[in-house]
């Protein structure tokens, strides 16, 4: 991660929310801390631990230690950041009891879901089970979930998804271990409220991108954004008309914090940026014009078009996740140009 100033300034304006006071002296828990949606949020704590705003330690969970310190550079070694060893398919064994958990450990982006489709199940069922039975014993007060736009599946409409819209998963095609280990995580998640009372919190972000994506990220946008750093056109293997709801990485982390915080037990929430609803040729393009470079066509190989999104529409409402009092701080060409500054350094 590139810490440069105006990452930091972007990781002030979240480490001043009034609403983060009632983190002050608690216990949280993050899996899947150091990836490109909770990475920011981390980082925003870490930011408020250091400027004396609150006081809340963060137990970022990961497979190994070296994933941690080398993600958070600016923080690692303070005393109020802790690296745990997590394995979202194995048996949870925590020393400590967290009082809030933010579990967001899952294979997210394609090349993982071809590659590893077993694993993709599992981690999200078998991870969310032995989190929660966790939470049962550890008294945690609340869990948020971070689920996936793509638990709606296809519909026929082309409007934006409200929380209760649900389509079609082909549940024979081997791309649906994604969503169909979303969906069921997500009842795991209300039926634990129902049976034993903890206190569950549900996410879908639409399409996040910002420089806190890592390196191996196969997501569109990662890849445009790396095509231009690197100082070459952005190559399109599709006609890029699937609509899309993105959101810069910094909204999302306020998005998550509100939802944690002030969001109902059992609901879900989209992710979603209204002034942000456009087609995967449009971001590109927009990519391209902040840096000076354009897009260009080929066709995919068929190994490439397995890995894509079942979805040709999977825009999202916002008006739930609004109504909690969050809103979009970065427009779409704001937050693209962010992106490349930062990257860029």
């Amino acid at each position: 991660m590139n810490y440069c100033d105006k990452y930091f300034s972007e990781l002030e304006k979240i480490a001043v929310i009034p609403e983060l006071a009632e983190l002050d002296g608690k216990k949280l828990l993050v899996t899947g801390a150091s990836g490109l949606i909770l990475s920011p949020l981390v980082d925003a704590l870490c930011y408020a631990n250091e400027k004396n705003i609150l006081h809340v330690d963060i137990y970022a969970a990961a497979r190994t230690e070296e994933e941690i310190s080398s993600r958070f550079t600016a923080y690692y070694g303070k005393p109020w950041l802790h690296y745990v060893y997590y394995d979202a398919v194995k048996p949870v064994e925590f020393d400590f009891k967290a009082d809030y958990i933010i579990h967001g450990a899952s294979n997210a982006h394609p090349a993982a879901y071809l590659s590893e489709p077993v694993e993709t199940l599992l981690a999200n069922v078998v991870g969310v089970n032995e989190l929660l039975k966790y939470a049962h014993t550890a008294g945690t007060k609340r869990v948020l979930y971070i689920s996936s736009s793509e638990v709606y599946g296809k519909k026929e409409a082309h409007r934006p998804y409200n929380e209760d819209d649900y389509g079609f998963i082909d549940i024979l095609n081997t791309r649906a271990c994604y969503p169909s280990g979303k969906r069921a995580a997500e009842t795991l998640c209300v039926s634990y409220y129902q049976q034993h009372n903890i206190e569950t919190v549900i996410v879908r972000p639409g399409h996040i991108y910002g420089p806190t994506a890592t390196p191996m990220d196969s997501r569109a946008t990662a890849q445009f954004v790396r095509d231009v750093l690197a100082g070459k056109d952005i190559l399109m293997k599709s006609a890029g008309s699937q609509l899309r709801s993105y959101c810069y990485c910094m909204d999302c982390a306020t998005a998550i914090l509100f939802v944690l915080l002030k969001g109902k037990p059992t609901e879900a929430y989209n992710i979603s940026n209204r002034d942000s609803i456009v087609s995967i040729r449009q971001i590109a393009e927009e990519i391209a014009k902040a840096s000076g470079k354009k897009v260009v066509f080929e066709e995919a190989s068929e190994s490439e078009k397995k890995g894509y999104n079942m979805m040709d529409n999977s825009s999202l409402t916002s008006d739930k996740l609004e109504g909690l009092g969050w809103k979009a701080s970065y427009s779409l060409e704001d937050g693209v140009k962010s992106t490349i500054d930062i990257m860029k350094g």
